[in-house]
């Protein structure tokens, strides 16, 4: 074939690849939500002399045109084996694969975000605890590299020095340590969170070291039937099965109320509802709320428990409620601390534990 007709071939098989994806994009109906990346899409911008002549209209026409790309899922899953298999790439997008489990690089230990944290727990404390005769109680949990990052030469911040940190900050507390009482397989291998049917021995370790001796609950595993794909899937973009989500029942559970203060309305310990939709793991109590309290109806102690946590809190939290009469749960993602006095009832001889994974101390810009 001479060099023209081979230039010929090209130029039309190029030219029709183009042709047909142009025709597919405009063919193609905008999709409203990427699952994997669990979040919304552009969508078409209004064009108007205004957004054109500032420039708004082509920013946001490149932004549609980039995420509304026709098979854009298949060709992130392309892009990402071969960075893994082609170019020996370790990572994709942040987030890298060792033991069948994704994990993100929490690096470098930041130091000041832990002192930040660790300020906003003694306002807390200055504020409204010192003078309520409570019991304070604090404990750190480790994301996932923690237990991959040094032991497969990934970037690791220095977890010792982490939790020194917060043991020197907070010397008004009684630090629990739960180290030793975890390890990689209590953590979905797509996601940042640890598996509630993992928890039961941590929840008894804090409990215990709380004071409590009757966290003696029976539970029986249950499977959401929904496949489960965690915060990392769509962002390792690789084509990895599906976790398994379950969680844990017991008739303690039947005769507990829950109420949802930001919302202003009763719910329950699990949310079926929240569990079908982008993140499933917002089955547990209903995901990201500012204050929740449960009360256990038939509760055996006048005993109260505030706990000051994260999104990890949210499925080992009603592991506690055998011991407690009321369960008061307090997010300061999203309630300022300056604010904790107009919700939530300081009282005297209550128990308070400060219950915050390494991965929000490391980026606690998040706290108010």
């Amino acid at each position: 074939m001479s060099l023209q007709k081979k230039n010929i071939v090209v130029t039309i098989i190029t030219g029709s690849f183009f042709l047909f994806f142009f025709l597919m994009s405009i063919q193609k109906k905008p999709d409203a939500f990427s699952y994997t990346e669990r979040r919304k899409l552009s969508q078409r911008p209004t064009i108007s002399v205004e957004n054109v002549l500032s420039g708004k209209y082509a920013k946001d026409i490149e932004t549609y045109a980039t995420e509304q790309f026709p098979f854009r899922e298949q060709f992130r899953k392309i892009h990402a084996l071969s960075n893994r298999h082609m170019f020996q790439k370790k990572d994709n997008n942040g987030v890298y694969m060792e033991e069948d489990f994704l994990c993100d690089f929490n690096y470098p230990l930041n130091k000041e975000s832990i002192l930040y944290a660790t300020d906003k727990f003694r306002f807390i404390y200055e504020n409204y605890l010192k003078e309520k005769n409570s019991k304070l109680y604090i404990s750190c949990i480790p994301d996932k590299n923690y237990f991959l990052g040094k032991k497969y030469g990934y970037p690791s911040l220095n977890y010792d020095q982490l939790f020194q940190m917060v043991k020197k900050e907070t010397a008004y507390m009684e630090y629990i340590d739960i180290i030793d009482w975890l390890e990689l397989s209590d953590y979905y291998k797509t996601d940042t969170h640890w598996k509630q049917e993992c928890l039961i021995d941590v929840a008894q370790r804090i409990g215990l070291a709380m004071g409590n001796n009757t966290l003696h609950t029976e539970y029986k595993e249950a499977l959401l039937e929904k496949p489960f794909y965690g915060v990392y899937y769509g962002q390792a973009s690789l084509p990895l099965p599906a976790d398994e989500l379950k969680y844990l029942n017991t008739k303690l559970f039947s005769n507990c109320s829950v109420y949802d203060h930001e919302n202003k309305k009763e719910i329950e310990i699990y949310d079926f509802e929240k569990a079908n939709g982008l993140d499933p793991y917002e089955i547990f109590l209903s995901g990201p709320i500012s204050l929740i309290t449960i009360e256990n109806k038939h509760a055996t102690t006048d005993k109260e428990l505030l706990l000051f946590r994260d999104s990890f809190g949210s499925s080992i939290a009603p592991l506690f409620v055998e011991s407690y009469k009321k369960i008061t749960l307090i997010d300061i993602r999203y309630i300022p601390s300056s604010y904790l006095d107009k919700f939530v009832t300081f009282q005297e001889n209550q128990d308070v534990l400060f219950l915050y994974s390494t991965l929000v101390l490391n980026h606690s810009e998040t706290l108010k």
